[in-house]
């Protein structure tokens, strides 16, 4: 698929559902180690070999996530967070660098906390004004750090110790 080509050809929604099913999975899979998952990964892999088919995995991803567990408070950060990771992978795609992209995704999984807390604000915000706003985000930014370290740390290792290996089957896959 060229990059400026947005038409879908029969091998781009089988690539497509390929890729939401792999996320997908491997979120399952591992779901009962809180906030160790290879989401963060493979969004990183799949957006630097396959380009602008990424941006219509997460949205499908995102979907099948909200029918899966609900479309709660929780759901609402991954309207943004997930299309972030993918504009920030895509700014840098040009890095060939392991250490790079566990750095990026370690930062990722530090900030996911911070990120999940901005919803809050805004309801805190809209049902008390702006001081309960900031106290209702901060209240769940600081009570999740711990998992914030621990999804920090995992996405840095699994990006160190996955991505020459996955990266080099990728490319036989892009062909």
């Amino acid at each position: 698929m060229k990059e400026k080509n947005w038409k879908l050809t029969a091998r781009d929604v089988a690539f497509v559902g390929m890729m939401t099913a792999v996320i997908e999975v491997c979120k399952v899979v591992l779901m009962g180690i809180p906030n160790v998952e290879l989401t963060t990964f493979w969004v990183i892999l799949f957006t630097l070999y396959f380009g602008q088919r990424i941006f219509y995995v997460v949205p499908v991803f995102i979907l099948i996530e909200g029918m899966l567990f609900g479309f709660g408070m929780w759901w609402v950060m991954y309207l943004y967070a997930w299309p972030m990771l993918v504009i920030v992978t895509r700014m840098m795609k040009h890095m060939d660098s392991a250490m790079g992209w566990a750095v990026v995704s370690c930062v990722f999984g530090l900030l996911f906390g911070f990120l999940c807390s901005i919803p809050y604000f805004v309801l805190g915000a809209v049902d008390g004004g702006f001081l309960a706003g900031l106290q209702a985000g901060f209240a769940w930014f600081v009570a999740g750090i711990p998992f914030d370290i621990i999804h920090g740390i995992s996405n840095f290792f699994i990006m160190l110790f996955l991505y020459h290996p996955v990266r080099n089957v990728m490319k036989l896959v892009k062909i």
